[in-house]
């Protein structure tokens, strides 16, 4: 599907793409979400630029990734793919040219930053590709920001239940939980470092590099993404200690259950050689006529299994 944002117009519009397709004269941006062939050839043969498909995006080595060739900048990233729904989150790769004082963006998933930026730019008064594509990325951005704030309540939310958790509590939804979030935040710091090598290289495209005001604008993503970075880092390292912590718990609790069932088995241990003891069938017990021999018995077992727990308390093992 070829979607398409003219100047001055108010919103994204479908355009079929065919043999013999050229872009008007007032189009600034051109969406490709997962074209056709034949409306990749078309774009190619209007620009005269030759697009990646899906399978070079993908293979593509981080060096190759950006390059100018035929007069346009293409900036191939790595895009988190967050619906907050069933599907779990993953890196899609989406390619940015800029070419002919156009903006072609190239995609194969729904983001919802580009639709977020396709319902803002027609009030923004974009009139360049370069404005378009400086717009765009400040959603991606955006975007980002606000998935990262989600999974830092998440986080929260998490640590709070891992420190407040009753004894015997089940642990798996909390290392669910912590699983998930470190999922997300690999995703975003990926996402944040495509996006800071994309606005390192997009200065030297001609559009960008000549315009000062396009200058200040990509100076100020780059601000963001490198705090954003920061911020990933630190929820990364609050991540590493939860689990650290949540590690520490179950191994408390399990020793503590070994050390009772240890305590048990050494209290009960004397009593059962006493009776042990006396439950031999010879002949010659002296205590068997006693006549307070089962007394003494009891009492026996008594006294050597409260001993073993007098002791404990005194070395301070229970």
């Amino acid at each position: 599907m070829m979607n398409v944002l003219r100047r001055g117009h108010t919103a994204l519009q479908t355009e079929p793409a065919g043999p013999g397709w050229r872009p008007d004269a007032d189009v600034i941006w051109i969406d490709l979400l997962r074209p056709t062939r034949e409306e990749e050839l078309a774009v190619e043969a209007a620009l005269g630029l030759e697009l990646p498909t899906i399978e070079e995006m993908e293979a593509l080595e981080p060096s190759s990734r950006l390059y100018q060739e035929s007069g346009a900048t293409f900036m191939t990233v790595s895009l988190l793919r967050h619906g907050g729904g069933e599907i779990a989150p993953f890196a899609t790769p989406a390619t940015f040219v800029l070419a002919s004082g156009m903006l072609i963006t190239l995609r194969y998933e729904d983001l919802k930053a580009f639709a977020l930026y396709s319902e803002r730019a027609p009030s923004s008064a974009v009139g360049s590709g370069s404005a378009a594509l400086l717009g765009l990325l400040d959603a991606i951005v955006e975007r980002v920001a606000q998935v990262l704030d989600g999974t830092g309540d998440s986080v929260e939310q998490v640590s709070q239940a891992i420190f407040k958790r009753p004894n015997g509590g089940d642990f798996r939804p909390l290392l669910t939980g912590l699983a998930a979030a470190q999922s997300v935040t690999s995703l975003i710091r990926t996402t944040l470092v495509s996006l800071a090598r994309l606005l390192s290289y997009a200065a030297l495209a001609p559009e960008i590099g000549g315009d000062p005001e396009c200058k200040a604008h990509l100076e100020s993503l780059q601000r963001d993404v490198q705090s954003l970075t920061d911020h990933t880092g630190h929820l990364s390292s609050q991540l590493s200690f939860l689990l650290d912590a949540a590690l520490g718990l179950i191994n408390i609790e399990q020793n503590g259950i070994i050390k009772f069932f240890s305590v048990v088995a050494v209290v009960f241990m004397p009593p059962t050689l006493v009776a042990s003891i006396y439950g031999m069938n010879f002949a010659i017990l002296p205590e068997l006529h006693w006549r307070f021999g089962y007394p003494m018995a009891l009492m026996l077992m008594v006294v050597v299994g409260v001993l073993p727990v007098v002791w404990f308390k005194r070395r301070g093992w229970l």
